[in-house]
């Protein structure tokens, strides 16, 4: 049996010639999740650091199953960093979900689209990726496992050739006022151009100019902003215009909008490289 997605319910893992992700680095590798158990385990893990952690707000269902979960989980690809000293749902350590064109038309939408219109990146003529849901097991939170998630992310975009990727990003709770900074320096500092500028929805919009230009101290935004967010900067990624209160994940969303070509060249001919050294070793 399979699932919506085409997963085989049960956990036979691919031969690694038919993976478009298998990279390792000592326990650890990350690769697509091949069955409903390994989804299972990466709505596991997001429960545990959106809800537990960070003190989103679940459902009834949500919280009985303890599992985080929604329509798009059954259509996307999940991206999963495996500790192979572990077994079970304890082995899946850090997540992202991965929504490209062709599994956005069968719910007819993305992710993005309930929070900023994102007609101009949908304008985009080449392949395009919706990042989210990204998070990583307390244990977990070092540069191995992000750099092998970046690593599986690059090899993904190289293998469906990516042109722009695309998604929300979050800054913790729920009071602009008290993100005046951080917001303030995106918007001035990174906003997109027009041709690639996604916008909050009007009913949703909060204004990221919250402080003057003249009042803003680069390096003190830079140190409040979280890790992914200056992880996608570093790639020379820009936000839109507008964040958005996500009163369910107690977050305060902006949108983040980062052409591909730095992936490409910078992280995957990287990464490449060292996972040849690794493996030569």
């Amino acid at each position: 049996m399979i699932d919506r997605a085409g997963r085989p319910l049960e956990s036979e893992p691919a031969p690694a010639a038919c993976r478009i992700v298998d990279l390792r680095a000592g326990n650890l590798s990350v690769r697509l999740a091949e069955s409903v158990g390994e989804v299972d385990a990466a709505q596991a893990l997001r429960y545990r650091v959106f809800y537990d952690e960070m003190g989103a707000r679940p459902d009834d269902r949500m919280a009985r199953l303890r599992r985080d979960f929604d329509d798009f989980d059954d259509v996307c690809d999940h991206l999963l960093v495996i500790d192979h000293a572990k077994t079970g749902r304890e082995a899946v350590v850090a997540t992202y979900r991965l929504i490209r064109r062709e599994h956005a038309q069968r719910l007819g939408r993305f992710y993005s689209s309930g929070e900023f219109d994102i007609s101009n990146v949908l304008s985009w003529p080449g392949e395009v990726l919706e990042l989210g849901r990204s998070c990583v097991d307390r244990g977990y939170r070092t540069r191995a496992a992000m750099q092998l998630l970046w690593r599986g992310i690059a090899a993904y975009v190289f293998h469906h050739d990516i042109e722009l990727m695309f998604g929300c990003a979050s800054l913790p709770g729920q009071d602009p006022d008290a993100l005046a900074l951080p917001l303030s320096y995106l918007h001035y500092h990174h906003l997109a151009p027009p041709a690639l500028r996604p916008r909050a929805l009007d009913a949703l919009h909060v204004s990221m100019r919250r402080l003057p230009p003249h009042e803003i101290e680069p390096a003190k935004a830079l140190a409040e902003l979280p890790p992914l967010i200056k992880g996608y900067l570093r790639l020379g990624g820009f936000v839109g215009e507008g964040a958005v209160i996500d009163r369910q994940f107690n977050t305060t969303d902006v949108s983040i909008v980062v052409k591909t070509d730095l992936v490409t060249d910078k992280y995957y001919k990287h990464y490449e490289r060292q996972a040849r050294d690794v493996w030569a070793a």
